[in-house]
């Protein structure tokens, strides 16, 4: 906890076009992984477009970590088949989240990022205050697979007994 910068909410709201792995289709779920940390969407059956809406949370206690995503199609009787991967960068999305902004009118852009070979956008993704929260939505699209898109919302989650005081933190106490 000596290092612990924040929660990052992740939405996994859904895939697109995602590669079929049984017969015509794929039973797909991600599993995502930030340094030792790891979670997973549920199972979505017979379904290469799944609607997922899972909001998975994350610790962040280094922004230079990656996050790594993997897409499997949950198979019975054998092992579970790859059907894509992707990783992004958190940093700017922290960084936004470290300058303190408030008075932002609701769905100013803070950031752009757009596409490069250095990551997986699939289209320009936009760091966005809104609604009192520093926000990200991005579409990624997967490697080493022949078709596939997933798209994610990023939140930051404040936690009112930590503040930050000179790069360290410190607890308050609630009354």
């Amino acid at each position: 906890m000596e290092n612990f910068l924040g929660l990052l909410r992740i939405r996994v709201r859904r895939g697109v076009n995602l590669a079929i792995r049984d017969m015509c289709t794929s039973d797909p779920y991600i599993v995502i992984k930030m340094g030792k940390q790891k979670l997973k969407t549920r199972v979505i059956k017979k379904n290469i477009n799944p609607e997922w809406n899972d909001e998975l949370t994350l610790s962040v206690e280094d922004a230079n970590l990656p996050i790594k995503l993997k897409v499997y199609d949950k198979d019975t009787l054998s092992l579970d088949d790859k059907m894509g991967d992707a990783e992004f960068d958190i940093k700017p999305f922290v960084e936004a989240v470290n300058m303190g902004l408030s008075e932002l009118p609701n769905g100013t852009i803070i950031t752009k990022i757009l596409p490069s070979g250095q990551n997986c956008l699939a289209e320009e993704s936009h760091i966005m205050w809104d609604n009192g929260k520093v926000v990200q939505e991005m579409c990624l699209r997967l490697r080493n697979t022949e078709s596939g898109e997933v798209e994610l919302d990023l939140q930051w989650i404040d936690l009112p007994n930590f503040c930050l005081l000179e790069g360290k933190k410190s607890v308050h106490a609630t009354s």
